[in-house]
């Protein structure tokens, strides 16, 4: 058996302490089959297909069902580099759907706006404390056929990230806590790989184009009708936070809240936070 010592920055879900200290250990079969797939993905970095490369060693450690690397950038939609394994029925919604205007409303993608470092993150360490209850959940994980999320994040220079996100669940099976652990025991490496790509394979003129500013988009969402305040609610809603989450972030009480949340149903004519998603949407759509 062969051994990765794990990394002790980052204990994740279900992890105890004692786990998290624990070095991850692999057959001699399977540490050779990763050791011989990271070589030749190191061999490539400055290919075209690096990055088909890096996922094929990532899966001789882990049978991850699909994954997805992006550029993303400050303050414009991120950009597919490359995809593994997204079933096909489900193709549009990911790439075409989500990369128009789903991820303005993504965890991940939020969470790197406000200049999240770079590391290996999985989706309950990033998502708000309502984010499974959310539609967005229901329509871009749960609709896509994906119950979870784990995500690499490499810092390219000051404005730009690639991200690698690996999805679980068409199968019906979720990561164990012993192959996220294992994932996030390899990050250095995957990090590396991904910095020599982007320095050598990366376009750097292909700028993303689209809805512009994340946070632009939000702020004009409702602009005509809703005040400062309960645009800032509706985003925190949209976003998959409590009324309790919110009062936090924002620094007010949670029956104020709740009156902002009252007040905004009422000036756009809804009456739930579905067909306050399903508003969102559609403005996204029309813009």
């Amino acid at each position: 058996m062969g051994c990765i010592a794990a990394p002790r920055r980052v204990r994740l879900p279900g992890m105890s302490r004692a786990t998290a200290d624990t070095p991850i250990c692999l057959s001699f079969s399977a540490l050779q089959q990763w050791h011989a797939a990271l070589q030749h993905a190191f061999a490539r970095s400055g290919e075209a297909d690096a990055l088909a490369s890096l996922a094929a060693a990532l899966s001789q450690l882990v049978a991850v069902e699909s994954m997805m690397v992006s550029l993303e950038r400050q303050g414009q939609p991120p950009q597919l580099l490359y995809q593994q394994g997204i079933p096909e029925r489900h193709r549009d919604a990911i790439l075409n759907r989500y990369f128009t205007a789903g991820y303005l409303l993504d965890p991940f993608c939020l969470a790197v706006e406000k200049g999240l470092a770079q590391g290996f993150y999985h989706l309950q360490d990033i998502a708000p404390d309502h984010f499974f209850d959310s539609d967005y959940y229901k329509t871009y994980y749960l609709g896509t056929g994906c119950t979870e999320d784990s995500y690499y994040i490499v810092d390219i220079d000051h404005h730009s990230k690639i991200s690698l996100s690996l999805f679980q669940g068409c199968g019906g099976s979720s990561l164990s806590v012993e192959q996220l652990h294992l994932l996030q025991a390899v990050e250095p490496m995957v990090r590396e790989l991904i910095s020599r790509f982007a320095q050598h394979g990366l376009e750097q003129n292909s700028a993303a184009t689209g809805q512009g500013s994340v946070q632009a988009a939000f702020d004009s969402f409702g602009c005509n009708v809703l005040t400062e305040r309960e645009r800032e609610v509706a985003q925190m809603i949209l976003r998959g936070h409590s009324v309790k989450s919110t009062a936090g972030e924002m620094g007010i009480s949670p029956e104020t809240v709740r009156m902002h949340r009252k007040n905004l149903y009422l000036k756009l004519e809804i009456n739930s936070q579905s067909e306050l998603f399903a508003r969102f949407i559609d403005w996204l759509r029309q813009g």
